[in-house]
């Protein structure tokens, strides 16, 4: 295996651990009948959150600490507007991300163009020094081991648990779910800060690993394609992992197109291949047929109003 092929490999593993983060929390919040549109809002928030702790107490862990609990603020105040206010769940998450996008530019203003050094990366004595296996496997820094074991975890509570049943149960009949005396608003609330808080780590991880710098707009437009690989992963954690992973492919192809020599290919229409695949995606199984088929929650999107 060429160098040039593992070096790809590793470089689409790390362009894929945000967008498999931020949609892992997203997947739990619509699990639960929660359409939160505001993940590119919450990532914003976490990696600036992130980016100016770290900077400030020289710990990336206490600034990934900081992107998260910024993400949970943020959509908790998103559950405060769309499940106890009944506001319009698409409204509420588009005005998440423009909020977001503000804030992470204001609080971020001081900081554009200062660098950080990158996560540290797990080394293994002798297992990463090991011929390819070592660059693929154990070469990377501790969130990208992080979002593979939620998936793992997620996808067995999901399967396994009672909460992961409950929680399912809520999007697909919130009705039956309160009739059988489950606090639906709590569970999605709860369901929803978890979703913010993987977002929050998602832009951590954008800000100290992917780009250990910060710029405005930093996580271009990641957000977007996460929603998009929830249902590209018809909500299920291991579909998502899968299609977070050939996005970041798909991200990262660009530039070895261009380094073997395609010139006939505008960089600016490389650029573009991932969101293009995105708008494929979403436009393949837009349908109502196509919508049945992937089992989407029931109660997604739809206001709960409980019975007094």
């Amino acid at each position: 295996m060429s160098n040039m092929l593992i070096a790809a490999m590793v470089t689409a593993t790390n362009s894929a651990t945000p967008l498999l983060l931020a949609a892992l929390g997203e997947t739990v919040a619509e699990r639960s009948g929660v359409l939160n549109l505001g993940v590119e809002g919450l990532m914003l928030v976490g990696a600036v959150s992130a980016f100016i702790t770290t900077a400030a107490t020289g710990s990336a862990l206490i600034g990934i600490a900081a992107g998260a609990v910024a993400g949970t603020f943020l959509a908790l105040f998103f559950a405060l507007l769309t499940l106890f206010l009944a506001a319009n769940q698409v409204a509420s998450g588009l005005a998440i991300t423009i909020f977001g996008t503000g804030l992470s530019s204001l609080l971020g203003a001081h900081f554009v163009g200062r660098s950080l050094q990158p996560l540290p990366r797990l080394h293994v004595p002798l297992i990463s020094d090991i011929p390819i296996l070592g660059p693929l496997f154990f070469s990377y820094d501790g969130l990208v081991y992080f979002s593979v074991a939620m998936t793992g975890l997620i996808a067995w509570a999901f399967a396994r648990t009672r909460i992961g049943m409950v929680l399912r149960a809520v999007g697909d009949s919130d009705t039956s779910a309160a009739a059988l005396g489950y606090n639906v608003l709590r569970i999605r609330t709860l369901a929803v800060m978890f979703g913010g808080a993987m977002g929050g780590i998602a832009g951590a991880y954008v800000s100290l690993a992917a780009t250990p710098m910060w710029i405005e707009g930093l996580t271009a437009g990641r957000g977007w394609i996460a929603l998009a690989l929830v249902v590209f992963g018809a909500w299920r954690p291991w579909r998502v992992c899968a299609g977070a992973y050939l996005f970041g492919g798909i991200s990262v192809l660009q530039f070895y197109v261009q380094g073997a020599g395609f010139v006939a290919i505008p960089t600016q229409v490389l650029a573009m291949v991932p969101y293009l695949a995105t708008i494929a995606v979403l436009t393949a199984i837009s349908s109502g047929g196509a919508r049945k088929r992937l089992q989407a929650p029931a109660c997604l999107g739809k206001v709960f109003r409980p019975v007094n």
